[in-house]
């Protein structure tokens, strides 16, 4: 009989040992506890030490830290009938514990599942150039929608970045062209702008000069002594009519 006695006291410390392991647990800071007792909703515990009844109470852990969702890439086809690949990340936070792990089953699926559907939601409604530059307020919207929706299940989305929107080739093309067509529309336009102030100073300085015949020579002085500066090119000089009078005269003089 004596060697039984050491067996039951080992064998009572092991229960002991298992029990405190079932009845004790140590939450950190950013972590809690939701309790339930036979399976009814009794609590949130939480941080530090946690004593559990063991096989009548369990406990679910909840990390109350910001958690980045990496959203997968989407295929979207935008308003306009331009197809996308789109992927986002979402970051969001559990508010409410009791809510996290009741009102849903997972709630990581669930935000990632609906963080999904509302990027192809929201930028299906929009244009391909509305999505390349107005992104900052594609995120707001969506971050809005989601905040809404997960906001029962007492989570919030504090902040939704689009990481990349990727083209086709045949698209990225296309928008090449469109883009080098716009820079030549524009130059053409620039061009004529400045065609129609240069002839509109022109006919501004023939009025004055019109008005001012003394003008005229001076000007025709200043392009000479300016031409007469370039010695790298032939210079053909007008003959003028009143000199060409003169020179006839004095023929029929002499004659």
């Amino acid at each position: 009989m004596l060697p039984l006695i050491p067996m039951i006291v080992l064998y009572s410390l092991l229960i002991v040992i298992i029990i405190l392991a079932l009845a004790i647990r140590i939450l950190r800071e950013y972590e809690r506890g939701v309790i339930f007792t036979l399976g009814r909703f009794t609590g949130v515990k939480g941080p530090g030490l946690i004593i559990l009844i063991p096989f009548i109470q369990q406990m679910v852990r909840v990390d109350l830290r910001t958690i980045v969702l990496d959203v997968p890439t989407q295929d979207v086809i935008s308003h306009d009938n331009v197809s996308v690949h789109v992927n986002a990340v979402v970051y969001f936070r559990v508010l409410d514990p009791e809510k996290a792990i009741i009102q849903v089953e997972n709630f990581d699926d669930a935000t990632s599942q609906l963080a999904q559907t509302t990027l192809r939601s929201v930028l299906g409604g929009h244009e391909l150039d509305e999505m390349l530059a107005e992104r900052e307020r594609l995120n707001t919207d969506i971050q809005q929608i989601l905040d809404k929706q997960t906001d029962a299940w007492g989570i919030k989305i504090s902040n939704v970045e689009i990481k990349h929107i990727d083209l086709d080739e045949s698209m990225v093309r296309a928008i090449a062209k469109q883009a080098e067509a716009e820079r030549e529309r524009r130059a053409k336009v620039i061009n004529a702008k400045g065609e129609l102030e240069a002839s509109s100073n022109l006919l501004e300085a023939a009025e004055m000069l019109a008005k001012n015949p003394l003008g005229i020579q001076l000007r025709y002085l200043q392009t000479m002594s300016d031409i007469a500066g370039d010695r790298t090119n032939t210079v053909v000089f007008p003959f003028p009519t009143e000199l060409s009078s003169f020179l006839n005269g004095m023929k029929k003089e002499e004659e």
